[in-house]
């Protein structure tokens, strides 16, 4: 009673691998080998729960910034003379009135009262999409209501006056943003004072006032770790969220690593080393994605240095079914707000983003060197188009002797005759240059995004084109 065993079905000893060499006893692995890949089984889990928890870890420290300002549910940071470098958020722009809060749905339902006029989002703790209001949002830019609904909610809701969104998760944030007229913040900061208010669906009847905490020019972080603290960062989502919010693979994945709901995350001295290298190589992974992204559908054009966030077109980095796992890590490592009205093309609404990491040679910018992008005439857009320039290491602005480390078609940019623009960036303006000129530090490395708002046809059917960013001497 014996068949011919298939070589490709057994295993052989020794067995030469990237882990070393692995024995087997007539296909049983040794105690040594054993243990050696279950270590590797809890790195390569690591890694991924670090990469995956990339979303909810930057929702993590958004909200240790913000309860800072206030408590939830009520406590509303607004840059009345916009955002500088002096706060740590990720690729955040220098043209908008941002403003920021924090919702927690536990004890309930929460009532957004939205202001006209604004660009405005709620994602939930994971950093999914929820609902957009004001322009984006079913409100149309007039102004509503909104009812934040948590996920294991029985009571009833009304039947009219609101626009009813139910999160999966207790945590949610809110962000928004108004616009400038003529170059001036107060109109949009005094309509979003006047008009966002955000309460307990309880205290309707009698809603406590918002309070609004002007936080332009303050010093606040609000970027997740970087190193094995991120996982006490995850493990705080975990503990306060339903059991399997993040769905039933990623939720196994946490529990794999010792993060589970319910249970204390008390790693042991070889699991603390473990999670200590796992992060190390999950913080160079994301960096390698961001900063050396290989899948060429990340590129706007393929001659060029210019990626695109939403690769693929989706806000939820989906294609045929698939997720694309780097697609939304390069997002979320450098970028927050998560909204279809990002991802899709909408000529002569809404935002559309491009970001170079490198000169037209490929090489990482030197934050020592001099260089000049092109801009050619008729940019395609409804409103204005930006530059700004960010931190490689904290992926916020770019910290310099320039309180805004950016240019913008809305300040006194000098034109060329043809109505083209070059725009430089180096430790000193090249002579005569200086208003299209953004300071960078020598030693210290940079990247950029260009913003198109109110982006036109031309645009979307690459018709117009970005320039590379090129070293000065080499123009």
């Amino acid at each position: 009673m014996t068949t011919p065993l298939p070589p490709q079905i057994l295993t052989t000893s020794p067995t030469q691998t990237r882990l070393g060499q692995l024995e087997f006893t007539d296909g049983v692995p040794t105690q040594k080998t054993a243990q050696l890949v279950y270590d590797n089984l809890d790195f390569q889990r690591g890694v991924e729960a670090f990469l995956s928890g990339i979303p909810g870890a930057s929702l993590v420290a958004m909200r240790s910034g913000l309860r800072k300002l206030g408590p939830d549910n009520g406590t509303i940071a607004i840059f009345e003379t916009l955002m500088d470098s002096k706060s740590l958020f990720l690729t955040t722009n220098t043209e908008s009135v941002y403003f920021f809060g924090w919702l927690d749905l536990k004890n309930g339902p929460v009532v957004v009262e939205g202001p006209p006029n604004v660009l405005g989002v709620i994602d939930d703790f994971w950093f999914r999409y929820i609902s957009d209001f004001g322009n984006a949002g079913p409100d149309k830019g007039k102004g509503g209501k909104y009812l934040v609904v948590p996920p294991d909610f029985k009571g009833d809701l009304p039947a009219s006056g609101y626009h009813i969104v139910k999160s999966a998760t207790y945590g949610n944030w809110l962000v928004g943003r108004g616009f400038l007229q003529n170059g001036s913040s107060g109109p949009a900061v005094a309509s979003i004072k006047a008009h966002l208010r955000v309460y307990p669906y309880s205290q309707k009847g009698n809603p406590p006032q918002t309070r609004f905490v002007n936080t332009s020019g303050m010093s606040m972080n609000t970027i997740h770790a970087n190193d094995v603290t991120f996982y006490d960062e995850v493990n705080q989502i975990i503990q306060e969220e339903p059991a399997g919010a993040y769905g039933p693979d990623m939720t196994g994945i946490f529990r794999s690593i010792g993060i589970e709901k319910g249970k204390p995350f008390t790693p042991d001295e070889r699991m603390k080393k473990i999670l200590v290298d796992a992060a190390a190589v999950g913080n160079a992974t994301a960096r390698a994605i961001d900063f050396a992204n290989r899948d060429k559908a990340a590129r706007i054009y393929p001659d060029r240095h210019w990626n695109t966030p939403f690769v693929g077109g989706s806000y939820q980095w989906l294609a045929d079914g698939a997720r694309n796992f780097d697609a939304r890590t390069m997002f979320f490592y450098a970028a927050t707000v998560d909204t279809p009205a990002m991802a899709v093309a909408m000529p002569g609404v809404g935002s559309q983003y491009a970001s170079s990491n490198t000169d037209g040679n490929g090489v990482p910018f030197d934050g020592a060197k001099t260089y000049v992008l092109h801009v050619q005439p008729n940019v395609p857009v409804k409103d204005f188009w930006s530059i700004v320039l960010y931190d490689t290491q904290s992926r916020s602005m770019l910290q310099t002797d320039q309180q805004f480390p950016s240019v913008s078609s809305q300040k006194d940019l000098v034109k060329n005759a043809d109505g083209s623009y070059d725009v430089y960036f180096g430790p000193k303006a090249p002579e005569g240059k200086e208003r299209n000129w953004v300071q960078t530090i020598p030693g210290k490395s940079w990247f950029t995004i260009f913003r198109l708002y109110g982006p036109l046809a031309p645009w979307f059917d690459k018709s117009w084109k970005l320039d590379d960013i090129k070293e000065l001497a080499s123009r």
